[in-house]
Parts: C-alpha cells; sequence; structure tokens
C-alpha cells in the first residue's frame, strides 16, 4: 500500500458525490490517508434504499484491516453459514456449500449479512461527519474552467480539483462521463422485505443464504441479525420495462398471487412483509472510460448490476481501496492524478466487467425451465466443488493485490461464472 502524503497547500481538492456505501467509505480510507474529501448528497438525513446488504470476504478484508470497522460489523450483522440452493416448488435441496468456519478460515473474514441502514450507521459512526454536506442535490457540473465547480438545488457552490461520482445507479455524473443515460432493463423485477424470525418459525436453514429457485423466477433470503431474514423476490417480465420509473406501486398481495404454487416456506416468507413496491432491476453495460475531465465514477456509477450475486457493494468497495491507493500514488510520486485514474481503470475494468456479466447470467441459469438444461445446472450445484470453480474467484479476490490474487491461494482468472 502506497505511503500516505502529508496534507498541506498542495494536497487535492476532492469531492465525493454520494454518501451511499461507496462514497462514505472513500471518504473514510481517504481521511485515514491524510486527505480531506467532502461528501455531498442530497438526502436531508442519511438512510438507504433498499433492505440488506451481504458483504463478502472480498470488501470485509479491507473494513476489518483497513478501516478498523470489524467490531461495529459485527456487533450489527449476522454471518452467513451456508450457501444452500432449493428447488422453488418442492423446497428439494439441489446444492449446499458450508460456509461458516470453512469461510472464515479460507479467507479471514465472515460473509455477513446486514442491514443497509445499520451498515451505513457503521460508516457514517466511525466518519463523525468530518466533511459530509448532507440537503447537497447537485444540479450542474461546470468544468471548463481551473476547478470543477458543483452547484446545488439548495444553492451551495463547491470548487474541486477532483470529483469522484458515487451517486449510485441511477448516478448523474454517469450521464455527464457517458453523455446520455444508458440504463439497460435487465429482464427481471422483484420485490424486497425484511421479515421477522416469528413469521418464518419454520424456514429450513435459517442461519444459510438460500436461493429458492423455479422457471418464473427466484427467492434469495438471508440472515441479518435479531432473527430476521432479507428477501429479494425476482420475477421474469415479458417484454421491455414501459413503467415510468424504476420503483413503481405493487397490488397489495401481487407477489404473493405470483408465487402461490411455490414452498410454503417461500410463501411464508414473502407473506411476512408487505413488499407493496416493484423494484425493476436495471444494469449499465461496462463502460470502457470511467472519466471524463476532472470526473472519475465509481461502485454502481461506473457498473452498476443486477444483484444476483450479491456483489453491487462489494465491488464498490474494492473500487474504494484501488482508488485510494492509485490517488495517493500519484501524489507521492508526481505522477498526477491523470495517471493515477488511468491507473485505477485498468485495474478495476476487466474485474468488474466479469462480475456485472456473471451477475446477469445467474437469472437465466437459476430460471431454467424443467428439462435437459435444468438437469444439468441441478448436477452443477450438487457437484462438489462447486464453490473453487464458481464462487471463490469473487469471495477471494483480493483487489490490492493485482488482478490474480486470492487469499485462499486459488487463481479467480481460473474460476468459472455459474452459466458456464
Amino acid at each position: 500500500m502506497p505511503a500516505s502524503p502529508t496534507p498541506g497547500a498542495s494536497a487535492p481538492r476532492i469531492a465525493i458525490v454520494g454518501a451511499g456505501i461507496g462514497g462514505l467509505t472513500l471518504a473514510l480510507e481517504l481521511r485515514r490517508r491524510g486527505l480531506e474529501p467532502q461528501v455531498y448528497d442530497q438526502a436531508e438525513e442519511l438512510r438507504e434504499v433498499g433492505a440488506a446488504v451481504g458483504l463478502s470476504a472480498n470488501a470485509v478484508r479491507f473494513l476489518h484491516e483497513r478501516l478498523g470497522l470489524a467490531e461495529g460489523l459485527a456487533a450489527r450483522s449476522t454471518a452467513v453459514d451456508a450457501l444452500v440452493f432449493r428447488d422453488g416448488h418442492t423446497g428439494a435441496v439441489l446444492g449446499r456449500v458450508d460456509s461458516g468456519a470453512d469461510y472464515q478460515r479460507r479467507y479471514g473474514t465472515p460473509w455477513y449479512g446486514i442491514h443497509r441502514a445499520d451498515f451505513q450507521q457503521v460508516l457514517a459512526g466511525a466518519l463523525q461527519g468530518a466533511g459530509l454536506h448532507l440537503g447537497h442535490r447537485l444540479e450542474r457540473l461546470d468544468d471548463d474552467g481551473a476547478a470543477a465547480v458543483l452547484h446545488f438545488a439548495n444553492g451551495a457552490v463547491a470548487e474541486a480539483d477532483i470529483v469522484i461520482g458515487a451517486d449510485g445507479a441511477r448516478s448523474m455524473l454517469r450521464t455527464h462521463v457517458v453523455g446520455y443515460d444508458d440504463a439497460q432493463f435487465s429482464g427481471c423485477f422483484g420485490f424486497r422485505g425484511i421479515v421477522d424470525g416469528d413469521a418464518i418459525a419454520g424456514l429450513p436453514d435459517p442461519a444459510a443464504l438460500q436461493f429458492w429457485i423455479g422457471p418464473t423466477g427466484h427467492l434469495l433470503h438471508y440472515p441479518i441479525g435479531e432473527g430476521r431474514q432479507n428477501f429479494l423476490l425476482v420475477r421474469r417480465h415479458q417484454g421491455p420495462w414501459t413503467a415510468p420509473g424504476w420503483v413503481t406501486p405493487a397490488e397489495p398481495g401481487e407477489h404473493l398471487s405470483l408465487f402461490a404454487d411455490w414452498h410454503p416456506a417461500v410463501r411464508a416468507m414473502i407473506g411476512g412483509a408487505p413488499a407493496d413496491q416493484r423494484w425493476a432491476l436495471f444494469e449499465r453495460p461496462p463502460l470502457h472510460q470511467w472519466s471524463r475531465g476532472r470526473v472519475t465514477l465509481l461502485g454502481d456509477a461506473a457498473h452498476a448490476m443486477v444483484p444476483h450475486h450479491g456483489q453491487g457493494a462489494n465491488q464498490s468497495i474494492e473500487d474504494v481501496m484501488v482508488l485510494a491507493d492509485c490517488l495517493i500514488e500519484s501524489l507521492a510520486d508526481g505522477s498526477g492524478w491523470e495517471r493515477g485514474r488511468q491507473k485505477y481503470q485498468q485495474r478495476r475494468l476487466a474485474r468488474t466487467r466479469r462480475v456485472q456479466i456473471a451477475s446477469h447470467t445467474v437469472a437465466d441459469v437459476l430460471h431454467q425451465a424443467p428439462g435437459p438444461l435444468a438437469e444439468r445446472r441441478d448436477a452443477r450445484l450438487a457437484a462438489p466443488g462447486f464453490w473453487d470453480r464458481h464462487l471463490d474467484w469473487i469471495h477471494g479476490y483480493v483487489a490490492d493485490a493485482g488482478e490474480a490474487q486470492s487469499s485462499s491461494g486459488n487463481q479467480p482468472s481460473s474460476g468459472k461464472p455459474l452459466a458456464t
């Protein structure tokens, strides 16, 4: 890890747009390294959209080792002890990988489930408000002069030498970089919810992350502490998404009627939360350039992906650590941020593209109709060595050690996405 510079007059003015997981984590890491970034978010108070997040070892190692958040994470989350695939109608186990003590032995950290709001509070508590500006919705960015000028809806104006777009999947700054809105509908929509343990007393394997799969969709759920389960219920959608927004109101009980013939445990899970909104699952195509002018993208703004591998937040945290290293290195050796951000992009482009593609193809695999392809999928899920072939390249990846490094000793480049 490059040495940190001494703050001073030569330190760049850094503006981070977005105080979600990526933005707050970057602010913490840069401040730890001696810089003083300013974070701007449109919310009047910090609140995460969505229910929960799974934090895998490829991100948790940095939260533990660099940011010292192990105690805070452990207090607000729960560790996942297995990955289980089930038939959504019969409940039969199609594949199972224990991921408790073995996971920690291989990777050095637990695999956590945590409510997004709790995780955001862990990050915000560590930041203690330093450089955080809420109620600042970015309306316009001028980048033609001696500095980037950010204009906010509340009338505030800020200047920066470096602007980091951490403003999420519907990023305004991605539109600035690309020149147009390039969001793409993935062909699926979902319902999200958090269910208390009392509503799902008969749930098998409550400490596991589980996929219940079928030809029309799937249910993903995992524990997040205090007996609660977070779920994402995914449904295939025929044709384009024509609703005016990404999130639309759902009819009462719509999610129940769509999965009425599924296993009783599935119906109990999804019946334990109102799920009154329908979430279209959008993604962004991989980019060749993550920067324009003084603006550089991070996290979902750079590579928004569907959640079928649970890697959105984890890839953002990987981005943070590589970006921080490249920035510090460019300041230390005098090569300049233009060179630093190109190195950041070079180190992250192939990795995030691969995770994006793998995440997209998982839905196609999980939603196979009964027949030979589904039988071949089930055989893969049940085969010994499933984790090493299909998932170690994600969880074992060490982002600040180069493209082919794995904490488990395997080479991530040899791993295969589930779809292959």
